[in-house]
């Protein structure tokens, strides 16, 4: 199979995750798109995020309905700081007939020569950029080595984040239609960032 990995932290997933993955999804013709929250990201351990578990439960919520999304806890499980050098090596042994990509937003493209390891990321899996208008991707700017691993699919503008929602939230703001409705009623009911 051809899978695309969805990593973030999803705090929480919204309807820009989605249709990121979507669009991801059918531009490289994949089969399946998992998305993997993490436990700890290296760039966010000094943030606030939600527990593990409820980012993992909402995750499950918002891709009910959807036969080619399913969620991984492959990086919560291991309780340790994510890099995605240490999971591409754990999916790539444990699902060697499958192969995979990772699905990352116009910035984290231009930063991909940062990515620890970066080098041997690159000779195990592809990377899917997703293109937004008004931010210009040079990818002949990057090494010819990581440039080769990146195609690009276009993503519409959506001025939408997860760091939005939780403002809105705190504020006492609606959140609905940012989030699947599964998803809202589960940050009601626990009083998440409220």
């Amino acid at each position: 199979m051809r899978i695309g990995i969805m990593g973030g932290t999803f705090d929480p997933i919204h309807m820009g995750h989605l249709l990121a993955a979507e669009l991801a999804r059918e531009a490289e013709q994949l089969d399946e798109v998992w998305f993997m929250p993490a436990f700890v990201p290296p760039h966010k351990q000094n943030g606030a995020v939600a527990e593990a578990e409820d980012r993992l439960a909402m995750s499950r919520l918002a891709v009910e309905g959807n036969p080619h999304f399913r969620v991984t806890d492959i990086e919560i499980a291991k309780h340790d700081t994510s890099y995605t050098i240490d999971t591409v090596e754990l999916l790539t042994s444990q699902y060697p007939e499958d192969s995979f990509c990772f699905i990352i937003g116009a910035d984290m493209v231009m930063y991909l020569p940062h990515w620890r390891r970066i080098d041997e990321i690159v000779r195990l899996i592809r990377f899917v950029g997703l293109a937004r208008p008004g931010y210009t991707l040079a990818l002949e700017e990057l090494p010819e080595a990581i440039a080769s691993r990146v195609t690009l699919a276009p993503m519409p503008l959506m001025e939408l984040s997860s760091t939005e929602i939780r403002r809105r939230l705190s504020v006492g703001q609606t959140v609905r239609y940012m989030v699947p409705e599964p998803v809202r009623l589960y940050m009601e009911g626990k009083g998440l960032y409220a």
